[in-house]
């Protein structure tokens, strides 16, 4: 492993971090990135008890510890507890590190590596366990180089108003989220800015991250990161380097085969990461201010054309203003507790669209070995704490061969092994509980032409889901697409997908594949399953809310009609990216016009047995149903689990109610 150069920056003892994960009255999960191993303890302090504390070390079983680098080191904290916390009320928190490789310099706390963790009037961060989740914010995708301002810095002023208002309860002006879900595309490993690559590549010096050999994956790829680093990256050129696409088959081809296979089909892939080292250094750099601190100012290089120095230039303002957000982000992460899931921005664009994609995709092996880079990021990153337990034991192996030897045999096994699982999906047993969707590595491939989408859940997820629900009341059921989109920008999508072209339009949708669309509609009408669903989805770049109505009785015993769901569909989309505004107005005016009540149109869905309420975000202009902003979702929970207000909160600090209007019912 390569040892940092002595004349780089001094790392901070905190590089990202702490991130709350789950909250059970029993057992807490928090995730943080440090420069080196370390002792860690934890304080709790409950009001009016006791304060209790909690010391790991390597030897502990409630600490892991993932070497990453010379000055790179993950460590995830599964807490268990010996008595149940107090639920409904803050319960501050203190996080000290002793380092390995500084123990002179005694315990340390947020004091000393993150100043700025807490809130004001507050001595140290705080987190709430829920007696019942009354209610959650949530969105997804999050482009730094964006132009739309972070929507996680409204998310961290919901909780600074609840803080500031004096109360926590659900009854208050201001409301504090028990949960934060992110839903997909937490990070765009497929579309990075390039000053965010310059970033990236320098980080992965200063941390002494390991050299990734890419020995017989690609023709013109350079021998190693480090080579392909020391020539400047190839910046705004990486596409040059990667396994060549055809995006888009002829009709002629998806009938009777033939074509050239897709791999890469992202129209911005001109910066993808490759290396694992530089996924790791990505996820520090958008979670976290402190990585920040070791990048020198940025410059575009001579070599760029005008074209992309003008592009360099553009996204370079947007970075700056990203970075300026980030103290908040992190402030925030440290607060709530954060349920996430992978999209195919986490991965790649269109990552498993069809089985002729994955053929591509994973027989090919420097595209092999972009994905399973990716997923091993995501998997420390992201995954572990959706299930701590479970990925740890799982995985831990996987993602320690990975780390230490980048680009060897033992890196090609572990890619071998996380491609393969099949843990991703998650259920916290909260009330209602939250049920996550692995949506991309459990499809059901297309049986009429390989070209087609594949299904977003196949029959054996679809089954264990069906499982899960069974006798519950009510559910958040976590989709990163949403189960019931916008008619007609899906009517777009299985137009391409006809004349062969799925790819142009991005065509994944719950309702692209009869098995798939069949299955999770057979769900809904099951007797056993839930009578509220309150799904909450991402991926678009826009927001709505539906209210959805069977119109037949669920599948009854001896005849007798069971008592329907009541289904929201609740789409919050995207936390920093958006639509142009002029197209999304004319698609969600087209969708009105085209799947109005009356029209024979709805007759033609796969959805026709449903009736479709689509709430208005009161403040757009007159008769738009979808709001185009960036921004973050909440949704306030009665105690049967139904939603009783449903909002956007835009990054400029707006605030967009969703109503319902009974007049505007419409068959689907």
């Amino acid at each position: 492993m390569p040892t940092a150069d002595a004349s780089l920056p001094q790392v901070p003892a905190v590089l990202a971090g702490p991130v709350v994960r789950r909250t059970l009255p029993d057992r807490l999960t928090f995730w943080l990135a440090a420069r080196a191993p370390a002792r860690v303890r934890i304080e709790l302090m409950p009001p009016d008890s006791p304060e209790l504390v909690y010391e790991f070390d390597s030897s502990s079983t409630g600490l892991a510890c993932l070497k990453a680098g010379e000055n790179l080191c993950y460590l995830l904290i599964d807490l268990a507890l010996e008595a149940d916390l107090p639920q409904e009320t803050l319960i501050g928190y203190r996080i000290s590190l002793l380092m390995d490789d500084a123990p002179e310099d005694g315990w340390q706390d947020h004091t000393h590596w993150a100043p700025d963790l807490c809130y004001p009037d507050r001595q140290t961060p705080f987190l709430r366990v829920p007696r019942k989740v009354s209610s959650v914010m949530h969105g997804s995708c999050r482009k730094p180089h964006s132009k739309c301002l972070d929507g996680l810095v409204a998310a961290d002023q919901v909780v600074a108003d609840a803080i500031a208002s004096g109360s926590s309860m659900p009854d208050t002006p201001h409301i504090l989220p028990e949960l934060l879900v992110l839903s997909g595309d937490q990070v765009y490993v497929d579309d990075v800015a390039g000053p965010m690559l310059q970033a990236i590549m320098h980080l992965t010096e200063v941390l002494g991250l390991p050299d990734e050999a890419f020995h017989g994956t690609q023709d013109g790829l350079p021998d190693s990161g480090s080579a392909l680093r020391t020539s400047g990256g190839c910046l705004y050129h990486r596409d040059d380097l990667l396994p060549k696409i055809d995006q888009n088959a002829s009709v002629f081809d998806v009938l009777f085969g033939g074509t050239s296979k897709p791999i890469f089909t992202s129209a911005h892939a001109r910066n993808h990461l490759i290396t694992l080292g530089e996924m790791l250094a990505m996820y520090l750099l958008v979670w976290s201010p402190e990585a920040w601190k070791l990048i020198p100012e940025l410059t575009a290089p001579a070599t760029l054309s005008e074209k992309d120095r003008a592009m360099y230039e553009r996204e370079e303002r947007a970075i700056t203003e990203f970075r300026t957000s980030l103290p908040r982000v992190r402030r925030l992460l440290a607060h709530l507790p954060t349920a996430m899931i992978f999209d195919d921005h986490d991965v790649t664009d269109d990552w498993n669209l069809s089985l002729a994609w994955e053929d591509a995709a994973y027989g090919h092996p420097l595209s092999r070995r972009v994905i399973g880079n990716a997923l091993i990021a995501y998997g420390i990153n992201q995954g572990w704490g959706n299930r701590p337990q479970k990925i740890l034991t799982d995985l831990r192996p996987a993602f320690a061969a990975a780390l230490s030897a980048p680009g060897s045999q033992d890196h090609e096994d572990a890619i071998d092994t996380i491609l393969d699982y099949e843990g991703w999906d998650f259920e916290w047993p909260t009330d209602p509980p939250l049920i996550a969707l692995d949506t991309r590595t459990r499809r059901w491939r297309s049986e009429r032409n390989g070209h087609y989408p594949s299904g977003l859940l196949d029959w054996e997820a679809a089954t264990d889901l069906q499982a899960k629900l069974r006798g519950k009341d009510a559910v958040l059921l976590v989709s990163a697409a949403p189960i019931f989109g916008v008619k007609l920008i899906e009517a777009v999508q299985k137009f391409f997908t006809v004349i062969g072209k799925p790819l142009m339009v991005d065509a994944e949708y719950w309702m692209a594949h009869p098995g798939t669309a069949s299955a999770i509609l057979n769900i809904f009408q099951h007797r056993n399953t839930p009578r509220h669903f309150v799904i909450l989805s991402g991926d678009v770049h826009y927001s709505f809310v539906y209210d959805v109505e069977l119109r037949n009785g669920r599948t009854a015993r001896n005849g007798v009609s069971g008592e329907n769901p009541e289904i929201w569909q609740i789409c919050s989309s995207g936390i920093k990216n958006k639509w142009p505004d002029r197209l999304i107005s004319l698609l969600d005016q087209g969708n009105r016009w085209a799947f109005s009540p009356r029209s024979p149109l709805n007759w033609l869905t796969k959805r026709r047995g449903m009736r479709i309420v689509p709430r208005k975000p009161v403040g757009t202009p007159h008769g738009h149903r979808i709001l185009n902003a960036a921004g973050i979702g909440l949704v306030e929970l009665d105690d049967e689990g139904a939603p009783t207000r449903i909002r956007q909160i835009t990054s400029d600090g707006k605030s967009f109610p969703f109503e319902r209007r009974e007049e505007e019912a419409r068959l689907d």
